[in-house]
């Protein structure tokens, strides 16, 4: 079986399950779709790194990136006060990394915007949570 065959057939699938998720979303719970998206290429990239998929690696993390500076701008900088400049120095911050561990492929630069966004993911989930 072509490996790529069944990447592309698996990539076709996740497509169609994100577009559901986000079609029946709340606001937050989009946020939470984007986070997993995100989290899932993170997962993506550091595989492409480990088994020297130097091209894919660099698809996913501009995917990446680009979920990040998606995030970003849609933070509400006249009304959040603090808390949406701090987020937005964090995603500036995690899009950093993400171009150094582009250049280095340092495992260890990915898993710090991994743990961070893992914080995040979990604070946007007691948000959400407590909306409902």
């Amino acid at each position: 079986m072509n490996p790529y065959s069944f990447n592309d057939s698996y990539d076709s699938y996740r497509s169609v399950d994100l577009e559901a998720r986000a079609a029946a979303a709340s606001p937050y719970e989009l946020v939470l779709v984007l986070f997993d998206g995100l989290l899932d290429e993170l997962a993506r990239a550091r595989g492409h790194i480990e088994h020297k998929r130097f091209q894919q690696k660099g698809a996913s993390l501009e995917k990446c990136m680009n979920i990040l500076n998606g995030l970003n701008g849609a933070l509400d900088y006249e009304g959040g006060g603090e808390v949406v400049q701090e987020l937005a120095r964090l995603y500036d911050y995690c899009i950093y990394c993400l171009s150094d561990v582009s250049v280095t492929l340092s495992l260890e630069g990915l898993d710090e915007v991994v743990r961070l966004l893992g914080i995040l993911r979990e604070g946007w989930e007691g948000v959400s949570a407590a909306r409902k």
